[in-house]
């Protein structure tokens, strides 16, 4: 028998779904546990809920090229995926956070095609936000409550700096701080070199100062990370026991492959109006 507070969340899902695919203002349909998402981000307010899906799509449906003109088996996705990890870490911390872990594995600047890089990440994110992140002991599907993102910038230059789209950058930062699905808890930049000064004055513009100051600098070492997230949760090589992070990639690549068709599936990103 579902709890009381099971069945309201559910009946207000269920209104939302209707409201969703009702509106012309949205794509035709839309999964359920991403849904649940937006309800989580915004507290279970269902109001709110659909001011944060009006914005999302709206933001998608205007650049097309990055958020709906996709496929993760293209050339420039592979190349994304051939210098760099973007890879969502299995577990939830204490706080019910899920951690994405982000770094270079071939350090060549000309690799790097910021814009198509971007979409690669968010294609990441779009397939994980329609799948539980956690079945529990009981065989439940448990969603996170928010994001923790660890980006290791060892092998990062200022010719990585030069190669940024200002335009991806602007448009990518507005959907993460305005439209993204779930809270940002916090971000951790690891192996900070010593030019990071010269970096964050670039991005930090398009920054808003409640997402900045989520932002940790760690410039002595992986202990003061450790301070934050459960050491066990992270890599075999960042002194953790969550696996190598390329079987964590290759796992999840896999998953990523899985789930093609509904990434590239306009009816559930595009809108009619557009």
């Amino acid at each position: 028998m579902q709890a009381k507070g099971d069945e309201e969340q559910e009946k207000n899902i269920d209104y939302l779904q209707k409201w969703f695919e009702d509106n012309p203002k949205l794509p035709n349909k839309i999964d359920r546990i991403l849904l649940t998402r937006f309800y989580y981000c915004m507290y279970k307010d269902v109001e709110e809920t659909k001011k944060l899906l009006e914005i999302n799509y709206a933001i998608r449906n205007d650049y097309p090229h990055i958020f709906i003109d996709r496929d993760p088996t293209d050339e420039d996705t592979v190349n994304t995926f051939a210098y760099a990890d973007m890879v969502p870490l299995p577990g939830l911390t204490p706080e019910n956070y899920r951690i994405t872990f982000l770094r270079l594995c071939n350090p060549d600047p000309k690799m790097m095609h910021h814009t198509e890089d971007t979409k690669a990440f968010l294609m990441i994110t779009d397939c994980r936000f329609a799948m539980p992140d956690v079945i529990n002991a009981d065989s439940n599907p448990l969603l996170s409550e928010g994001e923790v993102q660890i980006f290791d910038m060892n092998g990062y230059t200022m010719k990585h700096v030069t190669r940024l789209s200002i335009r991806t950058l602007r448009t990518y930062l507005k959907f993460l701080q305005q439209a993204f699905p779930v809270r940002i808890k916090a971000m951790h930049m690891i192996n900070c070199p010593s030019y990071l000064d010269k970096m964050l004055r670039v991005v930090k513009p398009f920054i808003n100062k409640e997402v900045f100051e989520l932002i940790h600098f760690h410039t002595t070492g992986l202990e003061t990370l450790y301070d934050h997230v459960p050491k066990d949760m992270l890599p075999n090589e960042y002194g953790g026991k969550a696996g190598n992070l390329s079987d964590l990639k290759s796992e999840f690549t896999k998953t990523l492959l899985e789930k093609r068709d509904y990434l590239m599936d306009a009816n559930q990103w595009r809108t009619e109006n557009v």
